[in-house]
């Protein structure tokens, strides 16, 4: 009978047992640190050696977020430390033990397979002495393959120190040990990707190597330091503390420094790495960066120093509200059970931007005769939240501005461009606050010809919300732009000889990234990739002009160079003529005019002689020479001056009374 629960009987009388096991049908459920643990390729942590390269990246930049956040000039360390396999057994408490049975290790070598490859070996030396003999240039030799266990890692202690804003000590173990909890949760620019920053790091470290995170921490003017050990609980989205203390601060000593042992692969993600920290101080030259990498070979060590520059820093970015056209059904739904108003007219002049008193009551005029401007915010249905949604996708909004964007700004990413490549020309351009989607945009841009480590034809450095982007490079809306849409002929630009670098920074409040990764900007949305062309083709003419002008310069000096080596000839064959006309004149067989026979005295006295007409004829070219110049600048018009480097420091580090006049190729401090 249908409904009835009891056991269904058999032929033989005996019941039917249910198929399906209680225990299987009971609903589970992942905690957030679960669910990242198991697609850990969404948040960067696709293998070892990009666990390594994201780990340094999350730590950078909740580094100079942390500095940021209080206008402290940030200075950051980063060292990564390789860890051989005797040390990471002591640092887990393992003892070394040595094989037993060889066979039963997948980098067991049979005797078979050991011959052919000293065989493979013999022959290649036995062809190198042969060219070597005959004098025939040997190839580089082969790496020989070594066999490496699938379980041996290479594991390294990754520790970032900065001079930021620090923690609160109550707050830590929740802020590494809690996924999806922090204070970057709000809508504003954010270097962050996922919010996870080095909670990842830790469920990593947690996955690979066992071992806890460390945390030592103090905020201004605190007189002790925070010292956190502690790991996550990964099931149950906790933190696990092993020890939380406090500590003497005798050095007055604010920021953070973290320090987390994990598997990784520098061998393979080493320029990845190096790029990421070269890229990193180009976007912001008024920080300063070192970085250390300790092998245990010491010859292996890397110590790279990127000095800080400027000490004009970016504004802070500000925590803006939501544009009406931005908003889904949820978010409507979670603004009205989180807003402290009492009525849908304040709701509505308050919780979004470009909505004011007038506005907002026209809209509840629109949106039936069930709505009027006393009405109770929290007392709106779900039918009724479905009407306001749909008004705001239909009506028409004033665009929000840029005002809360924090773009690097023209100064600083040239001077970045500067101090990094060194190139022979640099332009930049800074584009006014765009929308897409209820969300505002800044795209600036800088493009250069020369310079240091630079590889010929286009380079390009992608930045989003001033990190860069390094990985799926060929389907972002900077390079499609950058390779099909700008024609570099037409700005006296050669695209596969010269030396150019295309550097393209894109800050908003919600950046649009396809893949799961987040490693690219779709080249889909129209708006965006008109501002990117535009901003390039703004450099691309500045660049014109110097091109232009440095074109006509080297023309103007060959010029002068084909006149200058005519004038040894012209002057030997005047002077020649001359001395003839003397001869002529003081044998009286010719009559010359009162000036000639002044000039033809000279000759015979030798105060005329072949070295001064030849000093008079370069003053005459080089007076040429000046006059066309001029003539061409009186023409075209000088609107452009010759321009230097200038970095400014302070006169006094303490000294904070000034005013700052900025340009967008300098800025001018004023000492008061």
């Amino acid at each position: 009978m249908a409904g009835d629960d009891s056991p269904v009987e058999t032929k033989k009388g005996t019941s039917k047992k249910n198929p399906k096991n209680s225990k299987e049908s009971t609903l589970k459920q992942k905690s957030p640190a679960e669910f990242f643990a198991e697609n850990k390729n969404i948040a960067g942590f696709d293998n070892a050696g990009k666990s390594l390269y994201t780990t340094v990246r999350e730590l950078v930049e909740n580094a100079l977020d942390s500095a940021e956040s209080i206008s402290e000039l940030p200075e950051i360390e980063v060292t990564i430390e390789e860890i051989g396999k005797s040390k990471f057994n002591s640092m887990i408490g393992l003892i070394d033990r040595e094989r037993v049975d060889t066979k039963l290790y997948d980098d067991y070598e049979t005797e078979k397979a050991r011959e052919k490859r000293l065989a493979k070996e013999a022959r290649a030396s036995e062809i190198q002495a042969k060219n070597l003999a005959s004098g025939k240039k040997n190839k580089e030799p082969g790496v020989s393959k070594v066999l490496k266990a699938r379980g041996e890692g290479s594991f390294y202690k990754v520790t970032c120190k900065d001079n930021g804003k620090g923690m609160p000590h109550d707050d830590i173990p929740n802020m590494f040990g809690r996924v999806l909890s922090g204070t970057k949760y709000g809508l504003k620019q954010t270097r962050g990707k996922f919010g996870l920053g080095a909670k990842m790091a830790l469920i990593w470290s947690k996955m690979s190597t066992g071992l806890p995170i460390e945390i030592s921490s103090s905020m201004k003017s605190q007189n002790y330091v925070t010292f956190c050990r502690l790991d996550i609980d990964i099931q149950r989205n906790i933190p696990h503390i092993h020890l939380h203390e406090k500590k003497v601060n005798n050095d007055q000593w604010h920021g953070a420094e973290i320090q987390v042992v994990i598997e990784g692969n520098w061998t393979t993600y080493r320029s990845k790495i190096l790029h990421y920290m070269r890229q990193m101080a180009v976007i912001t030259p008024y920080a300063q960066f070192l970085f250390r990498y300790i092998s245990e070979t010491p010859e292996k060590n890397v110590t790279i120093k990127f000095t800080r520059r400027t000490d004009v820093m970016p504004p802070i970015p500000i925590e803006t509200k939501h544009h009406p056209s931005s908003v889904d059904l949820l978010l409507i739904k979670r603004l009205i059970t989180d807003t402290s108003k009492k009525t849908i007219l304040q709701f509505l002049q308050n919780e979004f931007v470009n909505i004011n008193k007038t506005l907002a009551t026209r809209l509840i005029g629109e949106m039936g005769t069930d709505f009027s401007p006393s009405m109770a915010v929290k007392s709106v249905t779900s039918q009724q939240m479905v009407r306001i949604h749909q008004l705001f996708r239909q009506a028409k909004f004033d665009d929000p501005s840029g005002d809360c964007l924090s773009p690097a700004g023209e100064y600083n990413l040239r001077l970045g461009i500067i101090k990094e490549l060194h190139p022979d020309m640099v332009a930049t351009y800074s584009g006014s606050a765009q929308v897409f989607e209820g969300h505002p945009f800044i795209v600036e841009a800088g493009v250069s010809v020369g310079g240091k480590d630079v590889k010929q034809g286009i380079n390009i450095f992608r930045f989003a919300n001033r990190i860069p982007l390094l990985f799926e490079q060929g389907a972002d809306v900077v390079t499609r732009t950058a390779l099909k849409r700008i024609n570099w002929s037409s700005y006296k630009i050669n695209q596969t000889q010269d030396k150019i670098g295309v550097f393209v920074s894109i800050v908003s409040t919600k950046i649009p990234f396809k893949g799961t990764g987040k490693e690219y900007i779709g080249d889909d949305i129209s708006e965006i990739a008109t501002a990117v062309k535009s901003a390039i083709q703004q450099c691309c003419i500045q660049l014109k002009a110097k091109i232009v002008k440095r074109m006509q310069a080297r023309e103007q000096q060959e010029r002068k160079r084909s006149l200058s080596r005519y004038i040894p000839d012209a002057t030997g064959a005047v002077y020649d003529v001359l001395k003839q006309m003397t001869e002529e004149h003081r044998t009286k067989r010719k009559r010359y005019g009162e000036e000639d026979t002044v000039m033809l005295d000279k000759v015979s006295k030798q105060i005329i002689t072949k070295e001064t007409l030849k000093e008079k004829l370069a003053q005459h070219v080089e007076q040429v020479d000046y006059e066309m110049a001029l003539e061409y600048a009186t023409q075209s018009g000088v609107s452009e001056e010759p321009r230097e480097n200038i970095y400014l420091q302070h006169l006094n580090p303490n000294n904070s009374n000034f005013i700052d006049l900025h340009s967008p190729t300098f800025v001018f401090r004023l000492i008061l």
